[in-house]
């Protein structure tokens, strides 16, 4: 839709304007700003359904940074998959469970301890691979995928993959079903 407006304005090419590139550098910023601090208060928070709800935020953020790349399919796939239904599988598992929602204060120092030393690592081995794969990729800009593009290829090339996780979520479905019965 976006692309839309821009077209309308004389001699303005949405895709290789600096006007444009400009605006979606401020966006992306403020966008990864608020993911990076709904993340670490998802991390922190010492209650779980707060932090799923945290999550909700950073996944709607990286929905957003799909808007910016131009990918609106897989912006409103992570919409609909994401924050849609899993983050309700989540909350459903969270009030089934009748889990603790807080932690006592010897173990969570211990527990922070540990978790900033696999944060830290996480995001060392995670960066350099991603240094190491993409240091010679570029974002090719001017023909970015269509959504009948993105549905040929998962109806058609990726038919059986697809089809498969279908089945396997069916699965997970039933067997949250059954256990959640049995409890009852």
């Amino acid at each position: 839709m976006t692309r839309f407006f821009l077209s309308q304005i004389e001699g303005l090419d949405p895709l290789t304007s600096s006007e444009v590139l400009v605006a979606q550098n401020v966006f992306f910023a403020l966008i990864a700003l608020v993911m990076i601090l709904a993340a670490l208060r998802m991390v922190t928070t010492e209650n779980i359904v707060h932090a799923a709800l945290y999550l909700v935020i950073v996944l709607a953020g990286a929905a957003g940074m799909f808007i910016l790349l131009g990918a609106e399919f897989v912006a409103v796939t992570q919409i609909l998959v994401y924050i849609g239904a899993i983050i309700v599988l989540f909350l459903f598992g969270i009030m089934l469970t009748k889990g603790s929602f807080g932690t006592e204060e010897g173990e969570f120092r211990e527990r922070n301890r540990m978790a900033v030393l696999v944060g830290v690592l996480i995001v060392t081995v995670t960066s350099g691979s991603f240094i190491d794969s993409f240091r010679d990729a570029e974002l090719n800009r001017e023909s970015p995928s269509t959504t009948a593009e993105i549905g040929d290829t998962i109806f058609g090339q990726f038919i059986i993959p697809f089809e498969a996780i279908s089945v396997l979520l069916l699965a997970a479905l039933i067997g949250s079903v059954v256990i959640a019965r049995r409890d009852l």
